[in-house]
């Protein structure tokens, strides 16, 4: 079992289902503030610096809803590189008018809340310093939720036009449903190697790469036992994890086949899928 994970090792991106593909790629350019890369039949890439995918949008026939209290994604998270520019996106979403569902203090970082057309949860957010992160005494960051201080983030914000996400924005975390805590912890802390670095109970656990607050966040709010989706439900297809080199790669491979993963490898990268049902691509990141 591998102790700890390659400190670079990232998300890389999300693919979502979704019912209209045109509609998406109007909601996470215009409202979001992304780019599109590429747009080939039924399926969109978006970007924020032109030539990193961040969202894979997907449009198909046969999608269905995806039922409630069923695993799978809670959030993804898109980060960017500054408060003041969270305090722009902020103000732009509510000059729009679109419908937040939260804005939350998580002392390591500050973040809004709101949902695409599907149905999709999205976390926008910024991080605090890193120096700033405080932990708890058994050397887990303290997972806190508190208002977010929304006239102080504003005041921050500048009043120039609106232009979008800037080039240095990324995918910083994905969070996910899960059935069963036990499974959870045995796939993406020794199959995968994420260092734990924040325990609540034992109804979340959020796992990371080199000292990050969190990478992949799990939680069984809906319900221990929860079923999975149909395959062909909108929502998440699935997510990238990447690795800075072949070797670390290989690692993860051997660690996820330890516990018993399944891992199809393609030449280039590798797919595997969790406990959950939820699509995992494992590759290197490009030069």
């Amino acid at each position: 079992m591998r102790s700890t994970i390659h400190p670079k090792v990232e998300i890389g991106h999300v693919h979502l289902r979704v019912a209209k593909l045109d509609r998406s790629i109007h909601f996470y350019t215009k409202w979001i503030g992304l780019q599109l890369l590429e747009q080939k039949g039924n399926l969109a890439v978006l970007t924020a610096d032109g030539i990193t995918r961040l969202i894979v949008l997907e449009e198909s026939s046969d999608t269905v809803r995806k039922p409630p209290r069923t695993t799978g994604l809670y959030h993804f998270a898109i980060l960017v590189p500054d408060r003041s520019t969270l305090a722009r996106v902020l103000l732009h979403l509510l000059k729009v008018g679109y419908p937040l569902q939260g804005a939350s203090d998580h002392q390591f970082s500050e973040a809004v809340y709101l949902a695409d057309p599907d149905g999709n949860g999205i976390e926008i957010y910024a991080d605090r310093p890193r120096e700033q992160w405080e932990k708890a005494e058994n050397g887990e960051y303290k997972g806190v939720t508190e208002p977010l201080d929304v006239e102080g983030l504003l005041a921050e914000a500048d009043h120039a036009p609106w232009t979008g996400l800037p080039p240095k924005t990324k995918m910083g975390h994905i969070h996910l449903h899960v059935a069963h805590m036990h499974e959870a912890e045995q796939f993406y802390h020794q199959g995968l190697g994420f260092d734990i670095t924040i325990r609540m109970d034992n109804h979340a656990l959020f796992v990371s790469a080199g000292g990050y607050h969190h990478h992949i966040g799990l939680n069984t709010w809906i319900g221990v036992g929860a079923p999975k989706p149909p395959e062909n439900a909108l929502g998440l297809r699935l997510f990238s994890i990447v690795f800075p080199h072949e070797k670390e790669l290989e690692k993860a491979i051997e660690s996820l086949k330890a516990i018993g993963a399944k891992v199809e490898w393609t030449g280039t990268e590798a797919a595997t899928v969790d406990p959950f049902g939820n699509r995992i691509q494992l590759r290197v990141q490009k030069a």
